[in-house]
């Protein structure tokens, strides 16, 4: 049984590790929303090449998580996690070096691999490490050090890139881990599943990815219209069916097809694809509308998306107590009504605006939306399986939030009419914005729907998060299996 206590100095090292090794990731997946135009100027960038950016990082840690959850069962929690950080610190250097475009979006496909590495990883240390007397308030203070590190990103995120520049908000990854893989060393016992021995379902991750992969590739490149698109798309399905004939053959499946058995979990699921899919394509495109369009500058952008993940931070917490009390069903139907709503707020940011007039209170009705649903949506998906594969489902949840967000980041555009050179002109943007903000509130309320004609309440004495305050604002939060901290 883990020993470890809260308040003992190695307790501070095991909590100070596993919040420095999360908030890389995090900090990463909201920053370089606000370093986008920069990037696209310096590299001389069209806007694919910008969908590029954020998509590479988030398809390989969409397909890889759940495998990297089981990598550190097997071969030790802490070692992997070490590996996983200095992994993404190398991968972030080279970004920062990356003398164009296509290299840069190299490094970020292999930022991915890092952080699908350390990111079920720190959450599964503390699991494994602190006694059971203290490892709730543990986890509660490891997810809330986590959303304050979420909530200043965007903030140091556009400092950086007024500053020193953009490169900067990827250097920062390196004495980040400088400081975090020693003390993992030093301090953190390793861990590991004894009873873990099955094969890893690698052909089942590499079809995932590659699924997403291509679609993806199809979606950013359709403007063109050729053979090669269509090729691409159509072997991107093609993947993906193979995806689903290997997990429903394998012995040891990477998702196992049986927990979508559950109807509650299913649809929770779809209301997961139709909420995220919409934040990933919202944060991608208004901190380019409030440089290109309002013409403010990195940090006055950053900056001003603050208010949704202060609002996450400090309510997310009661937001799951109500929903104890009054069940799932009405914040699931309620919180994507009013992301909808603040999306359709949004319209109004155009040239001149207003912070305190127009875009504050967009924000604000947005952040209210999300605080009323991410931590229900969160507790449905653990209280509608068996509580021993409440970690896979979670990690379900999490990279079908990431893969919504993937698709989102590389349709919307397109769907908008966004060319490839939109984000140039202030007028083509600001037009195809629009558009786009109606679609992600369309979006939002088909979710909306399909939560109110399918959520129904949780059974009694059901598995509940541990993680009660939540920041993050492109995917629900991780939670492992409790006693022994597996994600898979």
């Amino acid at each position: 049984m883990p020993d470890v206590r809260l308040a003992s100095p190695q307790g501070k090292w095991i909590l100070l590790t596993t919040v420095l090794g999360s908030s890389m990731a995090m900090l990463d997946s909201t920053v370089v929303n606000v370093a986008l135009p920069r990037i696209g100027r310096d590299l001389d960038a069209n806007l694919a090449a910008l969908q590029w950016t954020v998509n590479a990082y988030m398809l390989t840690l969409a397909g890889l998580i759940l495998l990297g959850g089981s990598l550190g069962d097997r071969y030790g929690r802490r070692k992997v996690f070490v590996i996983g950080v200095v992994w993404f610190a190398a991968a972030s250097l080279l970004c920062g070096l990356a003398p164009n475009a296509g290299v840069l979006v190299a490094a970020r496909a292999l930022q991915g691999v890092g952080g699908a590495l350390l990111t079920p990883g720190s959450l599964a240390l503390i699991q494994a490490s602190f006694h059971p007397d203290d490892r709730g308030r543990a986890v509660g203070l490891w997810s809330g050090f986590g959303g304050i590190g979420a909530a200043v990103g965007p903030f140091v995120g556009g400092w950086l890139v007024d500053g020193p520049g953009w490169r900067w908000v990827f250097l920062l990854n390196v004495p980040l881990a400088l400081v975090c893989a020693p003390i993992a060393v030093r301090h953190v016992p390793e861990s590991g599943d004894g009873r873990t021995h099955t094969r890893f379902d690698v052909l089942g991750a590499v079809l995932g990815a590659l699924s997403l992969a291509l679609v993806t590739y199809a979606l950013i490149e359709a403007r063109s219209g050729s053979l090669v698109v269509v090729v691409t798309a159509l072997a991107g399905v093609a993947a993906g069916v193979a995806f689903v004939a290997v997990e429903k053959r394998r012995p040891d499946p990477m998702m196992p097809l049986g927990i979508f058995a559950s109807r509650q979990f299913t649809a929770v699921n779809l209301v997961t694809l139709c909420v995220y899919a919409a934040f990933g394509g919202f944060f991608f495109l208004a901190a380019l509308q409030l440089q290109v369009v309002v013409g403010w500058s990195a940090l006055q952008a950053g900056t001003a998306l603050l208010p949704t993940t202060a609002l996450m931070l400090l309510f997310s917490a009661r937001s799951g107590a109500l929903a104890d009390r009054i069940g799932p069903r009405i914040p699931l139907t309620v919180g994507p009504l009013l992301c909808a709503a603040g999306m359709l707020l949004m319209l109004r940011v155009g040239p001149g605006a207003s912070y305190p007039a127009d875009v504050l209170p967009a924000l604000l009705v947005l952040g209210t939306g999300m605080v009323t649903l991410v931590a229900p949506l969160t507790a449905t998906v653990l209280g509608s399986v068996d509580a021993s594969r409440a970690g896979l489902a979670s990690g379900i949840n999490n990279a079908a939030a990431r893969a919504a967000g993937l698709i989102a980041v590389a349709a919307l555009p397109l769907v908008a009419g966004m060319g490839e050179e939109a984000y140039r002109s202030p007028a083509a943007f600001d037009d195809a914005f629009g558009r786009a903000m109606t679609v992600c509130a369309g979006v939002l309320v088909v979710g909306s729907a399909v939560a109110f004609a399918t959520v129904r309440s949780l059974p009694a004495g059901c598995r509940r998060p541990e993680c009660r305050t939540h920041g993050a604002v492109l995917a629900p939060p991780l939670e492992g299996e409790r006693a022994r901290g597996r994600l898979s």
